[in-house]
């Protein structure tokens, strides 16, 4: 039993003692598994994990998959999405949940193959097998937001009202047409050193309509995480939230993020733990750990989370921490 005064904390993990759940393509760096999204479903009484499969460009995200599971461990892949099917250039970071009205939708950020930059589109299904790309409707673009990108939805319900965080590339104050330009040679504002990516919060009474309510968690001024501050999942230990975000310093970093703590009383704005430093590193070169997903199960959290491996590529990891 955790002492009486100390409040709202949950236990952390070692990321290099956690089991691999899926392993990239190949060795080597570019070759990634990871960007998951855990979800346990009462009425099917399974879990699910939707992530994401990398190579080195010129392939980059090409394949997004969701496995199911009867313990939470052991995945069998009841779903692919390839990037071709969307005619992308590459998929990140999705959700996917059973909705109030039963069916499951699916939130899922690719690049749009109209401007170059990150969107959220959303699918619908009767099971997490039956998705229909073809069948996606638009959540959010990036000109819908002024922005110059949003990626990697995080959905879950509070109170019968749907929340969305998504990690969103501002619009710079200044229009130069060679500054937008290279912005987006890439296909990905992230790596570019071209502007700051914060968090966004967005609302929904449906799972469909969704409310964009700008900003919520800024990158730091300055330090570790000054480049980019992306919350992946949160928890609730009263009287506040818990948020897990990733956090980068650089361009150089974009791909190799660590884990930082943020609180808040609201969801309205957060306020991060992590000042100095990340909370979660591991092993490899870069120390990177990301994309860490939470969920409550029992007397436990289980963390989802990508993972540096010592030959640079990633993994998707499980650990397991008694509360």
């Amino acid at each position: 039993m955790r002492p009486h005064k100390n409040l709202a904390s949950i236990p952390l993990f070692d990321p290099e003692a956690g089991t691999v759940i899926r392993g990239p393509y190949e060795n080597g760096e570019g070759h990634w598994a990871g960007a998951p999204y855990a979800y346990y479903d009462r009425e099917l009484d399974r879990f699910f994990l939707y992530y994401r499969l990398r190579q080195p460009r010129p392939i980059r995200g090409g394949e997004v998959r969701i496995a199911a599971s009867r313990t939470g461990a052991d995945f069998e892949d009841v779903l692919i999405i390839r990037k071709e099917e969307l005619r992308s250039e590459s998929m990140e970071r999705g959700s996917m949940l059973r909705c109030l009205d039963g069916l499951f939708r699916l939130y899922i950020s690719y690049v749009d193959p109209a401007d170059r930059r990150w969107r959220i589109d959303m699918m619908e299904a009767n099971h997490p097998s039956a998705f229909d790309v073809s069948a996606r409707t638009p959540i959010f673009t990036a000109c819908g937001l002024a922005a110059e990108g949003v990626k990697d939805p995080y959905v879950f319900i509070l109170g019968h009202r749907y929340y969305m965080i998504a990690s969103y590339a501002e619009r710079p104050a200044v229009d130069d047409p060679l500054l937008h330009q290279r912005m987006h040679a890439t296909g990905d504002v992230h790596n570019t050193d071209t502007t700051t990516m914060p968090s966004g919060l967005a609302t929904s009474l449906d799972g469909r309509h969704w409310e964009w309510h700008g900003k919520i968690f800024d990158v730091s001024l300055s330090g570790w995480d000054c480049y980019q501050a992306r919350i992946n999942s949160l928890v609730y230990a009263p009287p506040l939230f818990v948020a897990l975000y990733d956090g980068s310093s650089s361009a150089a970093e974009n791909y190799e993020e660590r884990c930082g703590i943020a609180t808040s009383w609201d969801l309205r704005a957060f306020q991060r733990i992590t000042v100095d430093a990340p909370a979660l590193t591991g092993a490899s070169p870069t120390g990177s750990v990301r994309y860490v997903d939470i969920l409550d199960v029992g007397d436990q959290y289980w963390y989802y989370y990508e993972c540096t491996r010592g030959d640079m590529s990633h993994d998707l990891r499980l650990a397991q921490v008694d509360k």
